[in-house]
C-alpha cells in the first residue's frame, strides 16, 4: 500500500493499453511512453503489462505502508527516498514508511512509478488502464490525488538495487508513409522531412500538435471516409499543421493521414519537449521492423541482467 502526500502534477494508472473495443467507440488507452513502463515492470521481476503510476510534467510525494521494491523510469527526474538522491532507472527497496518525492522532471515528459507485483487495481475490459475521457479503469477511474491509498500486489519484499540504462531521448523521429502520402505535393513531403517542426504548447495525449514554417498541401481537395486511427497516425488538417494522434487519441478520424510514426519511436516522441523542435525522416517498413526489434532486445537485456541477480 501507498499513501499519496502530496500531487503537482497530473498522475494515473496506466498499462500497455486497452485493446479490442474500439470498434465500440472506446480508445486505447495506456502508457504513452509504453517501451519504459515495460522496462521498469521487467526490472522489478513483474509482467510487462502491470499497473503502474504516469505522472506527467509534475512531482508528488508518497509514504510506503510497507517494505515495496519500486523503480522509476521514463523521464529523468530530481527524486529523493526520505533524503537520500535517487535515479531514474534504478532498482530499490523501500522500508515501511519511508517518503518518496519527485521534485520535477529534468529531462521528459512521463514519468513511471512501477512497483513489484504491480497496482491492485481492477481491470476494466481487460486492462488496468486509466480512461480519463470516459472515466473508467485506473483508479476509480481519475487523476490521483493527495490522500489517496493504492494497493500494491506485493511481491519480493526485497530486491537488491540495480540500475540498467535509460532508454535514449532524441528529437528525431521516423515515420512510415502513410495511404494519403501521395495526396500530398512533392515540396510538402519533401518540407514534411526537411524542415523542423516545434512541439507545441497546447499537446496532449490525445493528440501532439505542431508547427513549421511552409505547411503541408494537398495536390488537390481530399475528401475522406473516417477511418480507425491508430495511435502515431500523422493526421494533415486543413491548417496544413500535422497532428500525431497519441494514446489517448478518438477511435476514428477523417482528416488525410500523411504518415505514421513507427511503433519503436512512439515513446520517445512522447517524452519530446514541449515547443522544442522535432525532426522527421520518412523510413522503409523494413527499417522500422528493425528498430522495433531493437527495442525488444533492449527488454531482453533487462530480462536477462534481472535473472542474475536477487
Amino acid at each position: 500500500m501507498i499513501y499519496i502526500e502530496t500531487m503537482y502534477g497530473f498522475a494515473h494508472i496506466q498499462d500497455l493499453g486497452r485493446f479490442g473495443f474500439r470498434n465500440f467507440g472506446i480508445g486505447h488507452a495506456g502508457a504513452m511512453d509504453a517501451l519504459a513502463l515495460q522496462a521498469g515492470n521487467l526490472l522489478l521481476k513483474n509482467e510487462p503489462n502491470s499497473a503502474a503510476i504516469e505522472v506527467t510534467l509534475g512531482g508528488f510525494s508518497l509514504t510506503f505502508d510497507c517494505d515495496t521494491p519500486f523503480c522509476l523510469t521514463g523521464a529523468l527526474c530530481e527524486a529523493f527516498l526520505d533524503d537520500q538522491p535517487i535515479y531514474s532507472y534504478w532498482r530499490y527497496t523501500a522500508k515501511t514508511r519511508q517518503r518518496l518525492t519527485v521534485k520535477r522532471l529534468t529531462m521528459g515528459n512521463y514519468l513511471y512509478l512501477c512497483v513489484a507485483g504491480g497496482f491492485n487495481v481492477p481491470k476494466v475490459l481487460g486492462a488496468y488502464s486509466t480512461d480519463l475521457k470516459a472515466g473508467f479503469g485506473g483508479y476509480q477511474g481519475r487523476l490521483l490525488r493527495a490522500g489517496d491509498h493504492l494497493a500494491t500486489a506485493k511481491r519480493d519484499t526485497f530486491l537488491s538495487s540495480i540500475s540498467i540504462e535509460p532508454i535514449d531521448f532524441t528529437n528525431s523521429i521516423h515515420l512510415v508513409a502513410s495511404s494519403e502520402f501521395t495526396a500530398f505535393t512533392v515540396q510538402s513531403q519533401q518540407d514534411l522531412q526537411h524542415q523542423p517542426w516545434r512541439l507545441e504548447k497546447n499537446s496532449s495525449r490525445m493528440g501532439y500538435r505542431f508547427r513549421g514554417e511552409q505547411k503541408l498541401n494537398l495536390t488537390q481537395p481530399l475528401e475522406m471516409l473516417s477511418y480507425a486511427a491508430p495511435m502515431g497516425t500523422v493526421q494533415v488538417p486543413p491548417d496544413g499543421m500535422p497532428i500525431i494522434l497519441m494514446a489517448d487519441t478518438q477511435t476514428t478520424g477523417g482528416y488525410p493521414k500523411i504518415a505514421c510514426v513507427i511503433e519503436a519511436d512512439l515513446g520517445r516522441l512522447a517524452q519530446t519537449p514541449l515547443e522544442s523542435a522535432v525532426h522527421f525522416s520518412v523510413i522503409s517498413h523494413q527499417e522500422a521492423r528493425e528498430r522495433y526489434q531493437q527495442n525488444q532486445d533492449y527488454l531482453a537485456q533487462i530480462r536477462r541482467k534481472v535473472n542474475e541477480t536477487r
